[in-house]
């Protein structure tokens, strides 16, 4: 817990920090105020709008940023600096909110799924997938029983060549064969 005194000490480091930034652009000086400063505002960000780390660190960049412009603005017998910097990280938020606000919609519980489309087949689709799945039955009843089994086990089944072979006690090598001589036939038959 630090001490009043220690406070007093920290502040006092800060602003001159804070005149050597206005001064001469010291960087090491930004540096500091920056190390302090940032992980204080990102908290006040965090307290205003939990589980917002993208805005609380775009706040910490905004509000560090017009430390750096305006640095030579602050003025140690208006305010001390703490006060300055979070009242430039009130209006910061608060640009931040209006600048924001135009992208957000009110949405009316009562219709949030009026909008919402099927993305189900269209009759269209479903009216050629039925005609699809009848030429190929048509088809495969014209591939010999042995092809026309495969087929069935593999693609209308979703069974692994592996597994067809086991089912048909047959040996993989003649499992897969017997599939890509009956897709072979098939799509002629398809094609006709």
């Amino acid at each position: 817990m630090e001490t009043t005194k220690a406070k007093s000490e920290k502040l006092a480091t800060l602003s001159q920090h804070i005149a050597k930034v206005a001064a001469d652009r010291d960087k090491a000086a930004f540096a500091e105020l920056f190390d302090h400063y940032a992980p204080m505002l990102r908290a006040y960000s965090l307290a205003r709008e939990p589980g917002a780390d993208l805005v609380a660190d775009e706040l910490v960049q905004e509000v560090m940023t017009r430390v750096w412009l305006k640095a030579d603005k602050y003025n140690p017998r208006l305010a001390n600096l703490n006060t300055w910097i979070f009242t430039l990280a009130r209006n910061c938020r608060i640009d931040y909110l209006r600048r924001n606000s135009r992208y957000v919609s009110e949405i009316d519980p009562t219709h949030i799924f009026d909008d919402i489309e099927d993305e189900g087949p269209s009759p269209f689709q479903l009216v050629q997938q039925s005609r699809a799945e009848e030429t190929i039955r048509a088809g495969l009843k014209q591939l010999p029983r042995e092809q026309a089994e495969i087929l069935t086990k593999v693609y209308l089944e979703g069974k692994s060549h592996q597994q067809a072979s086991e089912e048909l006690q047959l040996p993989l090598g003649t499992v897969k064969s017997r599939v890509r001589l009956a897709l072979k036939k098939l799509e002629a038959l398809v094609a006709r």
